[in-house]
């Protein structure tokens, strides 16, 4: 009787943990409906760029946010900033260098819960080969299946050697760089 107890509490507890596993697994980044967008100023003037190709792994429980993890994976190679010419020096060494470093990434350490729907995910961000960590403010909202996480931090483009040479001259194009987020998941569960 204890056998048959013990059984079906390793089956039940296996199927407990076999489907929150298959539920985090199924989180998923829409790139269709989502965004990166970076904001520099370029000689005083605001200038806006996109990332237009990257991707997320996602484990994430609104329940316990301090077990998530989440890994983010841009492709250098498809900012644009919506002009020919610009576009054709972005992969370039002194910007984004694709041909050595194709891809940007993240990697959570954290993720702490703030209350209503705020979260705050800390973790290294590397571009171009150097690594620098960051704390990014994060807003979930849902409407049905659908999460919305939304945010935006600044970094210091010239700490990750974007915009070499003479483009290092912080008179010419701003160190400050804006990132704002805003990327459509499936699969999270209520907040």
């Amino acid at each position: 009787m204890n056998l048959i107890k013990a059984v079906s509490g390793l089956l039940l507890t296996s199927a407990i943990l076999g489907g929150s596993s298959a539920v985090l697994a199924q989180q998923k980044l829409v790139p269709a409906q989502s965004e990166i967008v970076f904001v520099s100023k370029q000689m005083g003037v605001p200038v806006e760029g996109r990332f237009k190709k990257f991707d997320a792994q996602i484990s994430f429980n609104p329940a316990k946010p301090e077990t998530s993890k989440i890994a983010f994976t841009v492709d250098t190679g498809s900012a644009t900033l919506g002009v020919p010419e610009t576009d054709a020096e972005l992969p370039k060494a002194t910007w984004f260098n694709v041909p050595k470093f194709p891809q940007a990434t993240f990697q959570s350490s954290s993720v702490k819960g703030l209350g209503a729907g705020k979260f705050e995910v800390a973790g290294k961000l590397s571009i171009k080969g150097l690594s620098r960590d960051v704390v990014v403010p994060v807003t979930l909202t849902q409407s049905g299946a659908a999460t919305t996480a939304s945010g935006s931090f600044a970094l210091k483009r010239l700490a990750f050697k974007i915009g070499e040479n003479e483009w290092s001259d912080a008179s010419m194009v701003a160190d400050d760089v804006q990132v704002k987020f805003k990327l459509a998941l499936t699969g999270v569960g209520k907040l």
